[in-house]
């Protein structure tokens, strides 16, 4: 694991004391002109950063923060995604504890963001979400020797713990459900390829359709926006073989085919049954309401805090699973068409 750089070693590499270190740094007198630059260009050398929490803990106040970093995207952070970060801070209120949340444009800025942080002090852990098989995160992270939680399957969270839902479980419950109306033509239509979720459900999805008896399944990836979603499902209801149930990775694209359908002369439930996740407050005010995955991601998140903070206090903590989504039927499903 790489160590943080300190004073002592800025001292080293400058040939110089710790404490003509600490004047220098904090611009106070006491060194020479050229001292000062040969003790900043080491510092720059090394990468060192001031540590905020050593500083706080000299000041008397105790530092204990949790970062979280989101690729930037397009659309914000939508209700699933402030459902977990409010569950994350409910349970950091209980202690004096803060979320640090920070925006990323790519994954290499993000790393760079933790290096920063752990560098200098500035969290004691991190959250880790959006993870893909092979995430090039957990390598450098794990090196930095952070304390870190994985939103995911523990099959993806590399060395750290994580924190999940049984996905697996409640798409294929949605699969027979489907069956049992008569669908035997379902799509699904996902998140992006290498996202972990999607790799779970579409699996899952695959090997439930294989154990039902005339049933086939096909997956199309998206980005998970609402006109992605909508260009999917067009390609699925114009196709020759268009299918007669239709799963979605979120309730915006859900939502999305509905109208879709719609533009296509297609009535739903008639004559396509859609499902969604999330099951937030757009599937319901839908016409018709939205069947849905239903999960809880505030409970996600707090479930997320408490075992991160875990793991900052005793070095260790064991992943956990944070429920299974449940199936509600709504208005959105009914028979297949005959």
């Amino acid at each position: 694991m790489q160590r943080r750089v300190t004073i002592r070693d800025v001292a080293a590499r400058a040939g110089v004391s710790a404490g003509a270190v600490s004047l220098a740094l904090n611009d106070r007198p006491g060194v020479s002109d050229a001292t000062r630059r040969r003790i900043v260009e080491a510092a720059r050398e090394l990468g060192w950063s001031p540590n905020l929490a050593a500083r706080s803990l000299a000041q008397g106040d105790r530092v204990h923060t949790v970062g979280m970093a989101l690729t930037r995207g397009g659309a914000g952070l939508d209700q699933v995604q402030m459902a977990l970060i409010g569950g994350i801070e409910q349970v950091l209120a209980e202690r004096p504890c803060a979320l640090l949340l920070h925006t990323v444009p790519d994954r290499d800025a993000e790393i760079a963001l933790y290096r920063q942080w752990w560098q200098s002090g500035r969290v004691n852990g991190s959250v880790l979400v959006g993870v893909v098989a092979d995430d090039p995160r957990l390598e450098p992270v794990h090196k930095l020797g952070m304390p870190a939680v994985a939103v995911s399957q523990p099959a993806l969270s590399g060395p750290f713990p994580a924190v999940w839902t049984d996905d697996a479980a409640a798409i294929a419950e949605a699969a027979r459900y489907l069956a049992l109306l008569g669908h035997r033509r379902i799509a699904h239509v996902t998140g992006p390829a290498p996202l972990g979720r999607t790799l779970l459900r579409g699996d899952a999805l695959t090997a439930t359709a294989a154990e039902l008896p005339g049933v086939t399944a096909r997956s199309l990836p998206t980005d998970l926006s609402a006109h992605a979603g909508a260009r999917a499902t067009r390609t699925l209801l114009t196709a020759p073989d268009r299918p007669t149930a239709i799963v979605y990775d979120n309730d915006l694209m859900a939502v999305a085919a509905i109208a879709v359908a719609e533009e296509l002369g297609l009535r739903v439930p008639q004559d396509v049954s859609l499902v969604a996740w999330d099951d937030s407050d757009l599937c319901r005010i839908t016409r018709p309401q939205l069947s849905a995955l239903s999960h809880d991601p505030f409970a996600v998140g707090e479930e997320v805090a408490r075992c991160l903070l875990e793991l900052i206090d005793e070095g260790r903590a064991p992943s956990r699973p944070a429920g299974t989504p449940v199936l509600v039927p709504r208005g959105s499903t009914g028979p297949a068409p005959s």
